[in-house]
């Protein structure tokens, strides 16, 4: 199995990872997991460094590869398909982040790491805490 990691649990699997729901944790310490983190977590932490919601984040950003390959992930662009997925999904939620990481979810058949309830009402999002 292929897990997408929120963007919260690549910064928990780095920084804190006893706040990783049990399931989550144990499938991100496990090193034959298949973990794929998305450019969109990179944008993700940038804008909220740069609006001050994540200020201790200037050591992970300027070393965010780095901390990446210490987590063993796999990249994952963001394609058009994903894009137009994110634009016309149906769920009434407007964060472009979530809505990006939801698309990208579905169309590469992920199961998403994510202790948000937000996207339990997300149709077609598998989800694992």
């Amino acid at each position: 199995m292929t897990y997408l990691l929120d963007t919260h649990v690549m910064l928990w699997a780095l920084t804190d990872p006893k706040r990783l729901g049990g399931t989550a944790r144990e499938v991100v310490e496990n090193r034959s997991s298949r973990l794929i983190v998305s450019a969109v977590s990179a944008w993700e932490i940038a804008t909220k460094h740069r609006l001050g919601k994540l200020p201790q984040a200037d050591v992970l950003l300027a070393g965010y590869s780095k901390h990446l390959d210490r987590l063993g992930v796999i990249r994952l662009p963001v394609a058009e398909d994903h894009a137009l997925l994110a634009g016309r999904l149906e769920w009434d939620h407007r964060d472009p982040f979530d809505r990006m990481l939801a698309a990208q979810a579905m169309i590469e058949s992920l199961v998403f790491i994510t202790g948000d309830p937000v996207f339990a009402d997300c149709p077609g999002v598998s989800t694992l805490w």
